[in-house]
């Protein structure tokens, strides 16, 4: 029995060429990896031993020793870290196996995949709002969603198949993306989104189902890798106010719900301001039953950056 609703056809749906877009974003205003000669000081000596000066030690110190002590480093990013420049910082880190799990919600995955492709991202929505075009780009929905679909043939998860396409594409910037050093460096990248939230939904080749199904894989490589995070792992969550927290809560209930001891880890979320999902779902609940959680307030475009050279520090620049 058919439905007895009507539904959009968004095969009419019309795309606008990248180069037509004006972007906010470009690789030019990105972070650059700090000349390390000559710095011998800890980035953050002089700072009081209080408050979120103490807390920011507190965290380096914990992605450190977890990192010495072969436990997982799981870093959750909102799609800001990416307009914010930070990328080369996190690039590194997981170059240099510190970060062991990259979860993206879809909107950092889109704005990592253009920066990767296009050297630019970010548009205006509220110009592009005005005459439709929102969203729109042909290039980035047709690909985005040709991996996704090819993910499923191949049996691999939304992360992975988007790094595989950037890859097997020559993306002009691949070195820039979060993605791509993710599965070059065996560190799962796992996508988590929810549909009709991301732009690239708009597009006339998407394909729910290949969106469910990818990203559903990448759900349960997250609850594999969760189990590692016990016994002085850590999470970071940077920027995601809703979706990564909820699904984290549920893949670590996942993991231990399976038989891991999922204790005893040091929880931390990074944001601009307090959001109700981060100080709940991972700062709060998960370490109740041992391990701490951390706070930080910032933008990004500062913390990460202070965050990073805090802890590329401890490991020996």
């Amino acid at each position: 029995m058919p439905s007895k609703y009507a539904s959009a056809d968004l095969s009419k749906a019309r795309t606008i060429p990248f180069a037509k877009r004006k972007n906010k974003v470009s690789i030019e205003q990105f972070a650059s990896i700090p000349d390390w000669e000559g710095i011998e000081a800890d980035p953050l000596s002089g700072l009081p031993d209080l408050l979120a000066a103490r807390d920011l030690r507190a965290v380096a110190d914990a992605i450190a020793g977890a990192h010495k002590n072969g436990r997982a480093i799981v870093f959750m990013l909102g799609g800001h870290v990416v307009k914010t420049g930070c990328s080369p910082l996190l690039v590194d880190l997981i170059e240099r196996r510190v970060i062991t799990h990259l979860v993206l919600n879809g909107a950092t995955a889109i704005h990592d995949y253009e920066i990767a492709r296009f050297g630019q991202t970010s548009e205006d929505v509220a110009e592009n709002l005005a005459d439709a075009t929102f969203g729109m780009v042909d290039e980035t929905g047709l690909e985005m969603n040709a991996a996704f679909q090819r993910g499923v043939e191949e049996g691999w998860g939304m992360g992975e198949a988007l790094a595989r396409s950037l890859i097997d594409g020559n993306a002009a910037n691949a070195e820039l993306s979060l993605m791509v050093a993710a599965h070059e460096s065996d560190a799962p990248v796992t996508v988590h989104v929810a549909i009709g939230a991301d732009i690239i939904h708009q597009h006339p080749s998407c394909r729910g189902a290949a969106i469910g199904e990818t990203s559903y894989r990448d759900f349960r490589i997250l609850v594999e890798s969760l189990k590692r995070l016990g016994a002085g792992g850590v999470v970071v969550n940077v920027g995601s106010a809703v979706i990564l927290p909820e699904v984290f809560l549920k893949a670590l209930t996942l993991a231990r719900n399976l038989g891991e001891d999922v204790d005893d880890f040091t929880a931390v979320n990074l944001d601009m301001i307090r959001h109700y999902r981060p100080e709940v779902n991972v700062i709060g609940r998960p370490v109740q039953s041992g391990g701490q959680g951390i706070n930080l307030i910032g933008h990004h475009e500062i913390m990460i950056p202070l965050l990073y050279r805090a802890v590329a520090w401890r490991l020996g620049s």
